[in-house]
């Protein structure tokens, strides 16, 4: 059986290059970026989980942060090719790959989706952030994307960020209640009812979601509670089966992935192996722990 690991990490070297000399002081800001088989191909393949194909995408450096609009899709495109390029050459390790996009020229962007998501197979979606330029992923700004990746049926991978107002930031929990207040947004701007084929798959196993489901149910309307179930998640919790069992109590086994924020994690090469232990612990039959595996991923993204 091969599993299909939907949310997995890369920083290639060209891009890598080019973002350090945007900021060369990069690395000291997110230390986790210098783990060599971000970059490195051949410890990348050296350190693969067995049995695993891996979907990937960039971590969190973003052109738009340092460059404008014009010059950040420019970047994002040549990013974009290398992607391509990795997953096509190293098909054995990799079932595909996830775009970035450009949130400083919002033309540029559904673009992307248009020009370079829908004429390559291997490219499955897009990842966005929680917050982009100092501003909610459900700002009005950001709706045309939303309303392009829904229309073309592409899905949107959510990764989360740190809130720089905030002066308290940590590793451990700020970045799930980023991601919760962001579904929240999300839900609560209406795109679920607005684009009714939108995909968004939640890094992290839903964040907070599948612990707070009472709250989520009396505080919000019927209508918003019912759109919370519908993101799509994964299982990227460092282990932790109690936990997961919450998720698929939530979301439904139909909506959860598995994905487990390699390479990062546990070094050198991410927490595979206990993710893969807690999923197997969970109280599911054998087919539904498949669905999670790989059955899930082959249906959203119509067959690997």
């Amino acid at each position: 059986m091969m599993k299909i690991d939907i949310f997995a990490h890369i920083l290639l070297p060209d891009f890598y290059e080019k973002m350090l000399m945007l900021d060369r002081n990069l690395p000291a800001k997110m230390p986790f970026i210098q783990n060599p088989v971000l970059t490195d191909m051949e410890k990348r393949r050296a350190t693969m989980p067995k049995n695993t194909k891996q979907i990937i995408s960039y971590v969190n450096a973003n052109p738009e942060d340092y460059i404008a609009g014009k010059m950040a899709a420019l970047l994002v495109q040549k990013a974009n090719e290398e992607l391509l390029t990795a997953v096509r050459d190293n098909s054995d390790i990799f079932a595909g790959a996830v775009a970035m996009v450009a949130m400083n020229n919002i033309p540029a962007a559904v673009r992307t989706i248009e020009d370079f998501v829908l004429p390559n197979k291997e490219v499955l979606g897009i990842q966005l952030f929680t917050r982009h330029l100092g501003k909610s992923l459900a700002d009005p700004d950001f709706r045309p994307i939303f309303e392009a990746a829904a229309k073309h049926n592409v899905p949107i991978w959510l990764h989360p960020v740190f809130d720089p107002r905030k002066p308290d930031n940590n590793i451990i929990f700020s970045w799930e209640y980023e991601q919760t207040q962001a579904m929240l947004e999300i839900v609560q701007a209406g795109y679920f009812r607005d684009f009714p084929n939108l995909k968004i798959i939640i890094h992290h196993a839903g964040a907070m979601a599948p612990y707070f489901a009472g709250r989520i149910d009396r505080i919000l309307t019927a209508e918003q509670a019912a759109d919370f179930r519908k993101f799509y998640v994964d299982t990227a919790l460092l282990g932790n089966s109690k936990a997961l069992e919450l998720c698929v109590d939530f979301f439904g086994v139909d909506r959860v992935l598995f994905g487990t924020d390699a390479p990062l994690g546990i070094l050198p090469a991410g927490a595979t192996d206990i993710i893969e232990e807690a999923i197997e612990a969970l109280p599911l039959t054998q087919s539904q722990k498949d669905q999670i595996f790989y059955g899930n991923a082959e249906r959203l993204f119509g067959g690997l």
